[in-house]
């Protein structure tokens, strides 16, 4: 029982992150089915919108959950919450104009590239610390914690 709690410590807001981005899909999902008797027009901007988000979801959750295990749970944690948000932003945008979703576009981009750069530094700190004997986790999660704070400027 203590060794599943230790666990859990070290994941739980990776899951609770995962969870309210299954709502999310569901939401998504709950539009598209809604839009049936609406003009093939908007219905299309509806489908496409979900279909959008779901190509980019595997990458997410990948990349959130690889930067949360191999570097530090609360900044990928941060991150994905930032990116749902995001991503609620595309969706809705995209249900308007399409001009309207290329901010949360580009945003989103940039929540992913900040997750795939933390999980690089995690990997190659575990390389270092298991060939070298050299172990900077503890200076890299102070800098990611700093800089997922800079998620937040547009």
């Amino acid at each position: 029982l203590l060794s599943i709690l230790s666990v859990v410590e070290n994941i739980y807001l990776l899951v609770i992150v995962t969870l309210i981005s299954v709502l999310q899909n569901i939401f998504f999902a709950q539009k598209v089915e809604k839009c049936k008797n609406i003009p093939i027009s908007a219905m299309e901007r509806v489908s496409c919108a979900n279909r959008n988000c779901m190509d980019v979801y595997p990458t997410f959750l990948a990349v959130m959950w690889c930067a949360g295990l191999c570097l530090s749970q609360a900044p990928a944690a941060f991150a994905g919450f930032i990116y749902l948000l995001v991503r609620q932003k595309y969706f809705v945008g995209y249900l308007g104009q399409t001009s309207q979703s290329t901010p949360g576009y580009l945003f989103g981009k940039r929540v992913i590239g900040f997750l795939f750069l933390m999980c690089v530094v995690g990997i190659f700190n575990y390389l270092l610390a298991h060939y070298f004997g050299s172990d900077y986790k503890e200076y890299v999660e102070t800098i990611t914690n700093a800089a997922s704070a800079l998620l937040l400027i547009p």
